[in-house]
């Protein structure tokens, strides 16, 4: 049974194969429990999910997503509308959930299917509205498919996905795109006949070291040589570099590192994705999972990184400057996050998407996965055979880059 009930808090509600399974979804995530968005979200360790690493992400986080939709950086007429799905058991218990938004643009995915889209409307269809599974303007590898612990798991993790093809029928969308999922999550939603995609992001990995000259230790002399050069050169100017967390977000600091990011972000977008208030809502609600690396010169703030510390990793997301000096973006982003890593006993940083500058500076090319429900069959097929070619040249430029390593033949830097 389907039942479509119109109104501000539209809903769509199935009855899976799974006794009185029930899918639905919400135009906020506010109208979601956070304690039971995030047992799904970021669940305890342990348990019987095979498809989520008992890991924190902040991103999925009530936290990080009610932030997004508070600040109204999606919403209104940004493009992004809220459509979170839910499963639920007939006594109302949140048992999985995906970050879902109808979107009227490709902007803000960093999967780029805008080829796609303009091929389509040549042949007279319509891409838009579809549905993006994702959290929005951040290209950071995390769970989608987001599954409470149990025994039936896998089931409900598939009732999800097939609830979302579902639901691009009923909302008229041409498709669904989840992007950035993880690898266990991407293979189940190829079985289920979702379109397979990848890409290449730049990860750097901590073979345990203890200090950052331990990690300058596993380079090359020339490697080692050059990086030790631009930290230097970086800092020139009587430039100080400082790690605010916690208490030391204020909305001072928010200002600061705002106009670093609309400064940064007009040059490269167009138009900053995140709002003002987005930095002081997320700062409030997750002030101790935020790290902002920011520059000093002259006692004045003058370029920022900002970052958010998982479980697992430190994920290096956007940074501005109103004063520009020689290296001073590779201190911020890459070498301070390294140090950063280091001190905290962290295994991994992912400093966003793209750049293939970063190999030099020790962060190795990792696979990203994307999948895609195509809802007309002609575009399904054209995609299909697409993704088989681009799916080889990503892996084959992946061994090339592999191949740029700066690290000491004798040293290996094992791969996620």
């Amino acid at each position: 049974m389907i039942r479509v009930q119109n109104g501000a808090k539209e809903r769509v509600e199935q009855a899976t194969t799974m006794t009185e399974l029930h899918i639905s979804v919400v135009g906020a995530i506010d109208e979601i429990d956070a304690v039971a968005w995030d047992a799904c979200a970021n669940p305890p360790p342990g348990g019987h999910n095979p498809h989520q690493e008992a890991i924190y992400n902040p991103f999925v986080s009530h936290s990080f997503l009610s932030a997004i939709e508070e600040s109204k950086s999606v919403g209104g007429r940004t493009g992004w509308q809220p459509q979170h799905v839910l499963a639920k058991t007939p006594d109302g218990e949140l048992i999985a959930a995906a970050p879902c938004y109808l979107k009227s643009h490709s902007r803000g995915e960093y999967v780029f299917d805008r080829g796609w889209a303009e091929a389509y409307e040549r042949a007279g269809g319509s891409y838009y509205p579809k549905l993006q599974i994702a959290v929005p303007f951040t290209p950071a590898t995390g769970p989608r498919l987001l599954l409470r612990p149990g025994p039936n798991s896998d089931a409900v993790g598939r009732a999800l996905a097939s609830g979302l093809i579902e639901l691009c029928k009923l909302s008229g969308a041409s498709g669904v795109h989840v992007t950035f999922a993880t690898e266990p999550e991407f293979r189940l939603l190829g079985e289920l006949g979702y379109l397979q995609r990848t890409d290449q992001q730049f990860h750097w990995e901590n073979a345990g070291f203890a200090s950052f000259d331990d990690f300058l230790g596993a380079l090359t002399a020339r490697k080692r040589k050059t990086i030790r050069r631009e930290r230097h050169d970086a800092l020139q100017d009587g430039i100080t570099v400082h790690w605010l967390t916690g208490k030391d977000l204020t909305e001072d600091v928010w200002d600061a590192f705002f106009e670093f990011y609309m400064e940064t972000g007009s040059r490269k977008w167009g138009r900053p994705y995140l709002t003002r208030s987005f930095y002081s809502l997320v700062g409030a609600k997750m002030r101790d999972r935020i790290v902002l690396i920011m520059a000093k010169r002259a006692g004045r703030w003058i370029a920022g990184a900002i970052n958010f510390v998982g479980s697992q990793a430190l994920f290096g997301r956007h940074w501005g400057a109103i004063e520009h000096h020689p290296f001073l973006h590779f201190e911020l982003c890459y070498y301070q996050a390294i140090d950063y890593a280091i001190a905290h006993k962290l295994p991994r940083v992912e400093a966003g998407a793209q750049g293939e500058h970063k190999i030099s500076r020790g962060y190795m090319p990792t696979t990203t996965y994307s999948a895609h429900y195509i809802a007309d069959t002609g575009l399904r097929r054209a995609i299909a055979d697409y993704l088989v070619r681009e799916r080889a040249y990503v892996a084959a430029a992946g061994e090339e880059l592999a191949s740029l390593a700066p690290f000491r033949k004798d040293f290996v830097v094992e791969p996620e």
